[in-house]
This record gives structure tokens, sequence and C-alpha cells, in this order.
């Protein structure tokens, strides 16, 4: 029985209207690999990145490290083999009875994320290991939690799988799905597409959840 990895990350806010600042789009997204090694080159290349003298913050987290960092993170993990699926989500497409609370946005994005991005290459024989970027306070984490644990186990025996929740800065593996999640923001918000380029090849399944819908709610 192998044991697999899944890393997950989100990006986009939970506002939902139009105004400067407020995302788009939500976006769930997950790393899958069979092997933690691109986490220890990214350990590796943080030591080499102080050596340089390079403008580092506490962890690696693309959305504010410098383009010098963010160019050095690409090279390594690039290096590495891994493989990425997303699912966006325009906010103001979600009908009424989703956008009505955080945690029910975050649920059915996990649910149609994992339904039809990972559960079909879920191979019985298999376990997984399923590691989320924390969000939000105590309270909120722990219906975060439950929604993702809620939709696993639909979908998974449930002695196929573990969950663990942590900052980012805890788990390097998090710092590299958070590196892709926000080069795919970065496409579908701005039209972006330079870090998206670096990654597009490792991308596995990325699809606009509500592409078919033309009513908006605001």
């Amino acid at each position: 029985m192998a044991k697999k990895y899944i890393f997950s990350d989100e990006a986009g806010c939970f506002t939902f209207r139009r105004a400067p600042n407020i995302s788009k789009y939500f976006i769930v997204c997950t790393l899958t690999t069979g092997s933690c090694d691109v986490g220890h080159s990214l350990l590796n290349l943080r030591r080499k990145l102080v050596w340089d003298g390079a403008p580092l913050g506490n962890y690696f987290h693309a959305s504010t490290d410098k383009q010098i960092v963010r160019d050095a993170v690409f090279e390594e993990i690039c290096k590495h083999p891994f493989f990425i699926q997303a699912t966006i989500m325009e906010k103001s497409k979600a009908r009424p009875q989703v956008s009505i609370s955080k945690d029910r946005v975050y649920k059915t994005g996990w649910y149609f994320h994992f339904k039809h991005s990972l559960e079909p290459h879920t191979n019985p024989n298999d376990e997984y290991q399923i590691t989320a970027a924390s969000i939000g306070t105590k309270k909120s984490q722990a219906v975060f939690t439950n929604a993702v644990n809620d939709v696993i186990q639909q979908h998974l025996p449930r002695d196929q799988w573990a969950t663990f929740f942590c900052a980012a800065a805890a788990d390097p593996c998090l710092q590299v799905v958070d590196y892709c999640t926000w080069a795919i923001q970065r496409k579908w918000e701005r039209g972006d597409v330079q870090s998206y380029n670096l990654i597009k090849d490792r991308i596995t399944y990325e699809y606009d959840l509500w592409s078919h819908g033309t009513k908006h709610q605001y």
C-alpha cells in the first residue's frame, strides 16, 4: 500500500460583492505527490538564500515575497515531480444557498474539487495524508476542518486517509502549493500568466466550476 500526500491551499476572499481589492474568484487548489522531497529542497533553498543575502520573510509566501525570491522558488520546485489541481469558483455566480456563509463556500469548493479532481485518481490500495493550510480564527478553523473531513469521508474509507491542519510556515510543502495557487490566481484575476506558465505542465485539473452559469447574483 503506497502512501500519497495531498497539500491544499485556497485563494480569494469570502466577500460577495464588487469592490476594490475583493477577489472575483475563490479557488481551491491541491498538490499531490508521492514524495515530500520538494519540501526538503525548499528548506535547503532557504538556507542558500540566507547566504546570498536575499530579502526573506519568516517563510516563503508568494504574494509577499520579492520577485527575486519568487524566481528562485519556482526554479527549485519545478525540479521535482508533483501535480496540481484547481477548482475555480466565480463568486458572483454562487447561488444564495452557497454564499450564505464562509463555511458553506469552503465546503462546496472542497466537495466538487475532491469529487472531480481527486477522487477519480485515488487508488483503493493507497493511503492519503491530506494537509491543509489553516485559516482564520480557531472557531472558523474548526468549521473548515470539519468541512474537509466531512467531504473526504464521503469518498474514501476511513482507514485510508488522515488530515492535518497547520500554518503554512510549519510545512514547506504548503508553501509550494501556496506558490502554485498564487500563480493560478494571478492568471484568473489579472490575466497574468508569467508564473502560471512555469507550472502549467504540472496542472492535471483546472476547472471553472460555474462556467456554464449565466446569472450573476451581484
